[in-house]
């Protein structure tokens, strides 16, 4: 019925039997934007927030949300995290605060979902300490943009 990945011939949502694919290294990045007022980037680099480190905060909710993907997203297999990487920038020209994600694992599949979810937990992190500095903060630009490894190969966008 569906070239869909994620429905079974009648339609029906199933999980994706991996059994059959080979265990190798795979990786994926993902990106994610919160733009804000010059002010709230700068109570973050000053650490002057009041609920504490925004960015060491951020870091651990992002790296923590890569590890329970599964416990969120209905479909996505459960995966041993071999490693979880999380960059978050300020760019004062923005002004925002630019994250970067990478997952890795040894898997029979890929790692998107987690890093995806590792950058855009990581940026509402930065929104629920800021937000009582600046409600109108927003998050922006989430997407993949690498992915290493499995049959079909590699993958990259900016």
């Amino acid at each position: 019925m569906s070239t869909l990945t994620h429905f079974d011939s009648a339609g029906r949502a199933a999980m994706v039997d991996v059994s059959s694919k080979d265990v190798t290294v795979r990786s994926a990045t993902a990106r994610a934007r919160i733009t804000m007022q010059p002010a709230t980037l700068a109570l973050i680099q000053s650490g002057t927030a009041k609920k504490g480190d925004v960015l060491g905060v951020a870091r651990l909710a992002g790296i923590m949300a890569a590890k329970r993907t599964a416990d969120l997203i209905p479909l996505c297999h459960p995966l041993p995290i071999d490693a979880v990487n999380l960059e978050l920038t300020a760019d004062p020209a923005g002004p925002a605060v630019e994250i970067a994600a990478t997952v890795r694992t040894t898997g029979r599949t890929g790692v998107e979902m987690e890093a995806l979810t590792a950058a855009t937990i990581a940026a509402l992190t930065v929104y629920d300490m800021c937000k009582s500095a600046d409600r109108a903060m927003r998050i922006e630009a989430v997407r993949l943009t690498a992915k290493d490894g499995g049959k079909s190969g590699a993958f990259r966008q900016e």
